[in-house]
C-alpha cells in the first residue's frame, strides 16, 4: 500500500463537498468555480481508486469508502485551520486594531497616541476609523470606542466619559459684531449640522434630536434655531466652524483639546447630558493579548474636561 498523499486541494474540495453535500456550496465557500471542485474531487477519486462521492436526490452522498476517511479529514483540516491562526497570532501579538468613529479619531483619540506610545513603543498600532460598528467578537478589530450604546452584550466595556453637549464657535464669530453671549442670539447665528443631527437616538431618558432637544435640555427651548448649512461628515461640519461659519454642537470632553488651544470658545457656558457617553469595548478573548491590556490601562486613565466648567 502506498503512502503517498494527494494533493491538498483535492483534499480539500472533497472534504466541503462531503460536509456541504453540494459542489455549488463547497465551490462558494473555496471561492472556486462548481467545476473545479468537481474535478478536484475527480483527481482524488482517480488517486483512491473507487468513488468516494455520489449524486443522490438530497444531494451529494458519501460512498462507504469516502466515509470512512471523511471525519479524519473535517478534523484534520480544524487542526491545519487552527495551526496557522496560532502562527498568525504569534505574528501579530503586538499589533493594535482599534474601531473608532471618524470624528472621535480625528478629535480625541490621535491627539493622545503619542502618549500610549511612550509607554508601550512595541505595541503597532492601526487605527481604524470608520462609523461602521465591527464585531469584536469574529471582526478583525480588537478594540472599539463607542458612543451611546448601552448594552454591549457580553464584551468587556469601560466608560471612559459621559457626554456632555456644548455649543461652540470661533471666538471671532462670538466677539460679532454682533456679539453672541446670550442664548437668545442662536436666532441670528447660522446653525451647522451634519447627518446625525437629522435623526434621534433614544436613550433611557429621552430621544434625542441634537440642536432641538439641545434647547429643549440647556432650558431654551423657545428659540428657534436659524438657518445654515448641513454637511454629511462631522470633521467637516467641525471645520467650518473653527472658520467661523457659524456655532456646531460638541461634545465637551472630545473638543477639549480645540477650546484649550483657543480655536473654538463656549459663549453661553452651559451644556446637556444625555446620560450617554463613550465606552471602550474589548472581548474576553482579545483581553488574553497583553497589548491590549496596555491600552485599556492607558485609555482609562485619559483625563476628561473638570466637571466644575459646566454645573
Amino acid at each position: 500500500m502506498s503512502d503517498w498523499l494527494p494533493s491538498l486541494n483535492a483534499l480539500r474540495a472533497f472534504e466541503a463537498t462531503a460536509r456541504l453535500r453540494s459542489f455549488t456550496k463547497a465551490a462558494d465557500e473555496l471561492s472556486v468555480t462548481p467545476a473545479a471542485v468537481k474535478q478536484l474531487v475527480g483527481k482524488l477519486e482517480l488517486a483512491i481508486g473507487v468513488p468516494l462521492l455520489e449524486r443522490r436526490a438530497g444531494g451529494m452522498e458519501l460512498t462507504q469508502v469516502g466515509a470512512k476517511g471523511c471525519v479524519d479529514l473535517q478534523i484534520a483540516f480544524q487542526h491545519l485551520f487552527s495551526a496557522v491562526k496560532l502562527m498568525r497570532s504569534a505574528k501579530d501579538s503586538n499589533r493594535l486594531v482599534i474601531s473608532v468613529d471618524p470624528s472621535l479619531a480625528s478629535s480625541w483619540l490621535a491627539p493622545r497616541l503619542h502618549g500610549f506610545k511612550s509607554v508601550s513603543p512595541e505595541v503597532e498600532v492601526l487605527v481604524h476609523a470608520s462609523t461602521d460598528v465591527v464585531d469584536l467578537k469574529t471582526g478583525f478589530a480588537d478594540v472599539g470606542i463607542r458612543f451611546g450604546v448601552e448594552d454591549h452584550g457580553d464584551l468587556i466595556a469601560h466608560r471612559l466619559f459621559d457626554e456632555r453637549l456644548v455649543a461652540l464657535c470661533s471666538p471671532r464669530l462670538a466677539e460679532g459684531p454682533p456679539a453672541i453671549t446670550r442664548l437668545e442670539d442662536l436666532q441670528h447665528v447660522a446653525m451647522l449640522r451634519w447627518d446625525l443631527s437629522e435623526f434621534e437616538w433614544a436613550t433611557n431618558t429621552r430621544k434625542w434630536n441634537l440642536w432641538r432637544t439641545w434647547l429643549d435640555a440647556v432650558g431654551a427651548g423657545h428659540i428657534t434655531p436659524g438657518p445654515g448649512v448641513k454637511f454629511n461628515d462631522y470633521n467637516i461640519a467641525l471645520q467650518a466652524a473653527i472658520a467661523g461659519q457659524g456655532m456646531i454642537l460638541g461634545s465637551l470632553p472630545v473638543l477639549k483639546h480645540l477650546i484649550d488651544s483657543g480655536l473654538l470658545v463656549d459663549p453661553f457656558q452651559v451644556c446637556a447630558t444625555p446620560k450617554i457617553g463613550y465606552d471602550v469595548v474589548t472581548s474576553s478573548e482579545a483581553m488574553s493579548r497583553p497589548c491590549v491590556t496596555q491600552f485599556l490601562a492607558w485609555i482609562i486613565q485619559q483625563d476628561a474636561p473638570e466637571p466644575s466648567v459646566h454645573p
